[in-house]
């Protein structure tokens, strides 16, 4: 297991350096590889289909791990073999304190927004328990749904991100700014048209996954509230991405931590509980908070600061 860990580690650290070096393309070619070896293993191993040996659960594991090696040593190859746009010698190959540090004091930051993301989904999802396992359940099936259908956004963000590092390391960025509003706008045009989708087929899509009346109730309602705010979260996503572009990466936290932490659990129990909305309060607030982080973070990015950060 721990194996597999860090097999995951590199293979995703490995592709944030092509995509800082402008490859993004190699970043997704070294995800297909290790994905379809991945699933063309998993059922072989699994159910000891000839002439792979039956290992059952532990198949799954040994899929994954073999699938994100080939993809680790594919990356390996590339890094080696002077053919992308990255070259790593053996005089590169030294421990550089300095380097390290700076590296520390950037990630640190960065581990900590995914745990204040991370912990507020959790935390709304022990508020959500309190009325039931059909609303917990349509809550989880709405908010895979929602994941799922961004991840498209999720990969433009990650280019505003590539884009303003580039552009400032430059030295031109106006360039950088320039770019971030425009991977916002189009990105908002994709989750405009993704949240009419799920506003209006929001319980045909639910019921792909679930047919308790109950639980597609809930799942249906969730998805819609959350759709309210997709023009948001579109700009919200990118504007995060854009200050880690630049290295400042205590800016987003400190954002993550206001909106989730102080306002959106604060704001979805009282809805949920004392105001008598139900699961629909936490929806609702879901809906607010990630409109607030993107407006917040507009706000903050127009100002600039960004722009000065040293990493």
């Amino acid at each position: 297991m721990l194996a597999c860990v860090s097999i995951i580690f590199m293979l995703f650290l490995i592709n944030g350096i092509f995509r800082g070096a402008g490859d993004a393309t190699l970043a997704m070619r070294t995800l297909w590889l290790a994905n379809i070896i991945n699933i063309v293993l998993d059922p072989c191993l699994i159910n000891g289909w000839r002439p792979f040996p039956k290992l059952g659960v532990v198949g799954a594991a040994v899929g994954t791990a073999t699938g994100r090696g080939i993809g680790v040593a594919f990356q390996l190859w590339m890094l080696l073999s002077a053919r992308g746009r990255v070259v790593v010698r053996r005089t590169d190959l030294k421990l550089n304190l300095d380097v390290l540090l700076r590296l520390a004091r950037v990630s640190a930051s960065g581990m900590m927004q995914f745990l204040v993301s991370t912990a507020s989904w959790l935390g709304l999802g022990r508020i959500i328990a309190v009325f039931g396992a059909a609303a917990l359940a349509g809550y989880t099936i709405a908010i895979r749904i929602i994941i799922f259908a961004i991840l498209p956004s999720w990969g433009m963000a990650n280019a505003a991100a590539t884009l303003v590092g580039q552009n400032l390391g430059a030295g031109k960025s106006d360039r950088a700014e320039r770019s971030v509003w425009i991977t916002g706008f189009y990105n908002m045009l994709f989750l405009g048209g993704v949240a009419i989708v799920f506003i209006a087929f929001a319980e045909r899509l639910i019921g792909i996954f679930a047919t308790d009346p109950e639980v597609l109730r809930y799942g249906t309602s969730c998805l819609r509230w959350v759709s309210y705010g997709y023009v948001f979260y579109a700009y919200g996503m990118v504007m995060v991405q854009a200050f880690n572009g630049a290295g400042d990466t205590v800016t987003p936290t400190l954002i993550n931590l206001f909106c989730y932490w102080l306002w959106q659990i604060p704001m979805a129990y009282p809805l949920s509980r004392i105001l008598g909305f139900g699961p629909t309060g936490v929806f609702a607030a879901i809906a607010i908070s990630e409109s607030t982080l993107a407006v917040v973070s507009m706000v903050v990015f127009r100002r600039g600061r960004w722009k000065q950060q040293k990493t």
